[in-house]
This record gives C-alpha cells, structure tokens and sequence, in this order.
C-alpha cells in the first residue's frame, strides 16, 4: 500500500472512530510501527488529527467560550442524562458528606437521590432547594450567582469550598479531551470545580457525561483524568477507554 493509500486509511478511520492506535493501525496494514507513526505525524502536521501517545484522535471542535443556558441544556441528550443521573445517584452510601456541581446532569441526580442520612453540599441554588424539599440536609455555598447556569462562583464561593472534605463528589463537564483533560467555558466555574475535586477523596470524584462530551472542549481546563471516575453512556473509544476509569451505564 502506498503512503498517500495508508494516510487514507488512517484518516478515514479516526474520523469514524474517534480514536485509534498505533498498534490497530500495524495489525490492519501490515506495515511497521514506526511506519505508522511516521504516518501519524505527517497527517497531525498537516492538521488533520490530532496525534497522541500511542495513536491519534479525531480533530475536535475549536474549544468553545460560549456556554448554552440551562434550559437548552436540559434538552440534549436527555435520556441519556437521567440513565447516568440514577446510577450516580445510587453511589451515594449513609454518612457520606457529598459535593453536587451545578449543572443539568448533576440536577437531574436530586430526582433519584434517597439517602437522607448524608450531607448535601452545593453551589447551586436550584440543587439546594430541590435537595431540602425532599428532606435532605444541604449546605449552600455563597457567594456570586452567575444568571445563564445557575451556579454560585467567586472567590468566597472557593474559600467556603475548601474547608470541607468530601466522600465523594459529582461533577459536570462541557468537555472530555486526551490532551486538555475537563473542560469548561467560564474560568469562574472552573476553579470552583478544580478546589472540589481537590477536596473529594480519589477514586470518588464522578464526573457525570454523555457521550457527546467526548472528543470536546472548551475554553479551561478544570482537572486531569487522575482519581476520577467518568460515568457516561456510550464506549467513547478505545484511547479514551484506555486513559480514563469510565463506568458506562446500561440502557
């Protein structure tokens, strides 16, 4: 097969996979590795993917700085929201002391939550009213409202959050990508979440996503993958299998 055959060959499949390996690519093409990586390069080179350790990924969208509001959020991939709201919500055990980010995934987690013998903390205001209407004990940081998500930001906000330390914490994102890590728009949010997650035991930082997030990015990065759990809906892909603990949920 020729170069110009097996460049093809590579871009036609990480642009319908998303990701792909070196190691996929030789036992396809019967070619070397080192060929393969040569081929990778010149294609990243000549923007067409985006090459990474051991493989390449599909270019993304330009990281984005604009953010939907929430009532257009609630409407994308809705079912697969409240398949990944309910198993997150049955992780919570008694006695844990839980962080809840703002965010339409992580609001449609309150419907299903039924331990009361827990502590609720949040930085949003509609989480923290649906929590207590259903007779759990929340704690609301203060601190500045931001009107499109609803979610309370600024530096009081990041000082309350730091003296707690949580059991587990239940994060949104905008975005799940290879090299950046999680993203999101707003650089106000972002530290919130960075200081939660911070404050969250390993192992116990859930980041709720549809498949839709993956390969995406926005404007700041919030968190690497380390210590975090990624409970989403959909295999994103072999690379991204490989890199994250990702628990996909069943239908």
């Amino acid at each position: 097969m020729l170069t110009e055959e097996r460049k093809l060959h590579i871009l036609k499949k990480v642009n319908t996979e998303k990701s792909v390996t070196v190691q996929e690519l030789t036992d396809e093409l019967g070619v070397s590795e080192s060929t393969i990586r040569r081929d990778i390069t010149a294609l990243s080179r000549e923007g067409k993917l985006i090459k990474v350790f051991g493989g390449a990924v599909a270019l993304d969208e330009p990281p984005s700085s604009e953010e939907l509001s929430v009532i257009v959020k609630e409407s994308i991939n809705k079912d697969e929201k409240l398949r990944i709201a309910k198993y997150a919500a049955s992780l919570i055990m008694p006695g844990d002391y839980v962080f809840i980010d703002s965010g339409t995934t992580t609001e449609y987690m309150i419907d299903y939550i039924t331990e009361k013998h827990a502590t609720y903390v949040t930085n949003a205001v509609s989480h923290a009213k649906d929590l207590v209407r259903k007779g759990c004990k929340v704690l609301l940081i203060g601190g500045e409202l931001k009107e499109n998500t609803e979610a309370v930001v600024g530096a009081d906000a990041i000082l309350h959050i730091q003296k707690y330390h949580f059991t587990k914490g239940f994060f949104g994102t905008n975005g799940i990508n290879i090299e950046l890590g999680y993203t999101t728009p707003d650089v106000r949010e972002a530290l919130i979440k960075r200081v939660a997650i911070q404050n969250t035991q390993i192992g116990s930082r859930f980041v709720l996503a549809d498949h839709d997030k993956f390969g995406h990015s926005s404007a700041v990065t919030f968190a690497d993958f380390g210590g975090t759990v990624v409970i989403t809906d959909k295999n994103p892909g072999k690379l991204y299998m490989k890199s994250l603990d990702i628990k996909i949920v069943d239908e």
